[in-house]
Formats: structure tokens, C-alpha cells, sequence
């Protein structure tokens, strides 16, 4: 099942370890960075769920990249507004990384497939 791939295996462990981060924002900030944070992670995840069950995949995994970019931005505000810590903010930016060169991975194949 392509569910079980790598991105997604990644992913998924990613999304508890933010959706936990984002539920202890301040309250007044669950609705706004929060939600567009835990907004843009499940567009990812959705991105790739498509991608993998369609037969033509690149606007997904374009769709998905938009996406990635989005929550680097996001994490980014986050911990100019100290809502993460240096070291939360450090776990997340190696998360999205890896899945990010995995996400590159599969582009690229798309490309050339």
C-alpha cells in the first residue's frame, strides 16, 4: 500500500509530533498560526494521498511542495514569536527536511516516469 512508503510513514509520525506542539500554543493562537500550521500539514498530507492513488501525480506533488513551503514559513513565525522554542523549532526544520528530500525524490521520478 503506498501509504506505507516512507513519505508517508514520516509524515504521519511528524504530524502527532506537531499537531501536539500546535495544541499548546496560547489559546488566541490556536485560531490563527495554529490552525494555518495544522491547516497546511493535513493539505500535505491530502497532497500526497492523491499523488499516490492517481495516476497523474505531479500537480499533487507540486501541490504538496506548496504546501511544505507553507509550514516552513509558518514554523518559521512560530519561533519569531516564541511560541517554539530554538530546539522545537530545530526538530520540525530536520522533520521537514527529511520529508522534503523524500517529497524531492518523488518529484523527480514523476518528472522523468
Amino acid at each position: 500500500m503506498a501509504t506505507q512508503s516512507p513519505i508517508f510513514v514520516k509524515t504521519e509520525a511528524f504530524m502527532v509530533w506537531l499537531l501536539n506542539h500546535t495544541g499548546k500554543f496560547p489559546k488566541d493562537e490556536r485560531f490563527r498560526l495554529a490552525k494555518r500550521i495544522d491547516d497546511a500539514l493535513f493539505d500535505f498530507h491530502k497532497s500526497l494521498t492523491q499523488a499516490a492513488y492517481e495516476t497523474s501525480a505531479k500537480a499533487h506533488l507540486r501541490q504538496a511542495d506548496l504546501h511544505l513551503q507553507l509550514l516552513r514559513a509558518y514554523l518559521r513565525l512560530a519561533l519569531e514569536l516564541k511560541y517554539s522554542s530554538p530546539d522545537q523549532f530545530r526538530c520540525a526544520a530536520e522533520h521537514l527536511d527529511e520529508i522534503g528530500k523524500l517529497l524531492g525524490g518523488w518529484m523527480k521520478k514523476a518528472l522523468l516516469g
